[in-house]
């Protein structure tokens, strides 16, 4: 029997609908199927503390309450955004009230958001784990690897949930329309529900609430996209903007500008931008990119990326994006190089892992006389009145230190011509015994 059988019309669609056994759970097969993980644990018998980890709307507090049902536990659900460590005293009493009574009840203590605990809230979790009192499951759209405390992490079993996919949404769908909840859909309003959706249960429900309640009150039987799109208005599709999925697309743009894929680098910049994510932090990034992937080979990429921030900055939405996607073109069919990237990194492990090494005298600045008394700064050669502007021998690094080959220009772009520059330098070098 499903949750909307038997439940109130008064309550919000997405709690008509929610799913009463573990049968009735749209997506998910990947820990639910037959075999799988999670659906063993349930069919175990005996609860164990667990982290869902997966965006919102892929039925993390479902499968906490299905958890709770299966085992005859009783439930108590926390926030970590509301609650705190009162409520983490309330549980355990609750917790001690139900194993001492006449009829002992396991409990599973559901904490909503875990990742929001800090590290103090998240500890107080770790005896009562330890000692059987309740079955601990946290829920978290961030990777608990980072927010999760590590000695609570290793007394759960972190179970990874998935966005839903579209067929799973059109399951959701046809479940609400069998219930009665909302109006008949023209096949292009569907697609657009289900894609404004963006793998979100929830989101989609409580969207086709807002259009069954407006549909009713024009007497409207069935829904078109035109229609739709003029209830909905400009709504933006769902954006995680300090989570995973926020970290994870900004990485697909690096990737493919790093690539050399215009078009993959345009497509990923337009998810963010239609995300809402701030355009500033976009044209931050490029500015790194610039200068990590492309660096000398190109030294105009960085220029551009500057530009492209200042006319964000001049501009604003959306025309300033336009230099964006202006930017993001040019850095991904610039010729690539890391080879200053490279460089800088393999000078900064050298210099904490090596002594400090004093500066050689003909280097020493001399502005006093005492200094010139004391050598500082003989006999250096001052390049500009030496031939082409190069002394020619002359030893710049620590003495007693071997030249590191820190900087390795790569075969492309400009470098072509920085290394056969260097090249040529490094052999005057040699002629003239300075290395």
């Amino acid at each position: 029997m499903s949750t909307a059988a038997k439940s109130s019309p008064h309550q919000p669609l997405a709690e008509r609908l929610r799913p009463s056994s573990l049968d009735e759970v749209v997506g998910q097969q990947q820990v639910l199927g037959p075999g799988k993980p999670l659906r063993v644990a349930f069919e175990s018998g005996r609860p164990h503390s667990c982290i869902l980890w997966g965006p919102p709307g892929t039925g993390k507090t479902t499968l906490a309450r299905l958890m709770a049902d299966s085992f005859d536990a009783q439930f108590i659900a926390i926030s970590a955004v509301l609650g705190g460590v009162k409520d983490i005293r309330e549980a355990v009493q609750r917790a001690e009230a139900a194993r001492g009574g006449l009829m002992p009840q396991a409990t599973i203590v559901f904490v909503d958001e875990v990742h929001r605990f800090n590290k103090s809230q998240q500890d107080a979790f770790l005896p009562h784990v330890e000692s059987g009192l309740f079955t601990f499951i946290g829920a978290t759209t961030e990777n608990p690897s980072f927010e999760v405390n590590s000695a609570l992490l290793s007394r759960a079993t972190v179970y990874v949930l998935a966005p839903l996919s579209e067929d799973d949404l059109r399951q959701i769908l046809a479940r609400a329309r069998a219930a009665d909840a909302v109006p008949e859909l023209a096949a292009d309003a569907e697609q657009r529900l289900v894609a404004y959706a963006d793998g979100d249960a929830r989101r989609l429900l409580n969207t086709l609430e807002t259009v069954a309640v407006t549909a009713a009150a024009e007497q409207r039987d069935k829904v078109d996209d035109a229609w739709l799109l003029q209830v909905l208005g400009e709504q933006l599709r769902r954006y995680d903007k300090g989570g995973e999925q926020f970290y994870d697309t900004i990485s697909a743009l690096h990737k493919s500008v790093r690539g050399s894929d215009p078009d993959a680098a345009l497509y990923w910049l337009v998810r963010m931008l239609d995300g809402g994510v701030d355009p500033r932090y976009v044209a931050r990034r490029l500015i790194r990119m610039a200068s990590e992937d492309i660096g000398l080979a190109d030294p105009r990429a960085l220029r551009l990326a500057l530009d492209a921030a200042a006319v964000y900055e001049r501009l604003g939405s959306p025309e300033g994006e336009l230099a964006l996607a202006e930017c993001v073109i040019y850095l991904a069919v610039a010729a690539k190089s890391n080879a200053v990237y490279t460089a800088y990194k393999a000078a900064r492990k050298w210099v904490k892992n090596d002594t400090s090494r004093p500066v050689p005298m003909h280097l020493r600045n001399a502005p006093t006389q005492l200094m010139k008394e004391l050598d500082y700064g003989k006999n250096y050669r001052y390049a500009h009145d030496e031939a082409d502007g190069f002394a020619a021998g002359e030893r710049y690094l620590p003495d007693g230190m071997d030249e590191p080959g820190f900087y390795q220009p790569v075969p492309r772009g400009l470098e072509i011509r920085i290394g056969e520059k260097l090249a040529e330098l490094r052999q005057r070098n040699r002629e003239a015994g300075g290395g």
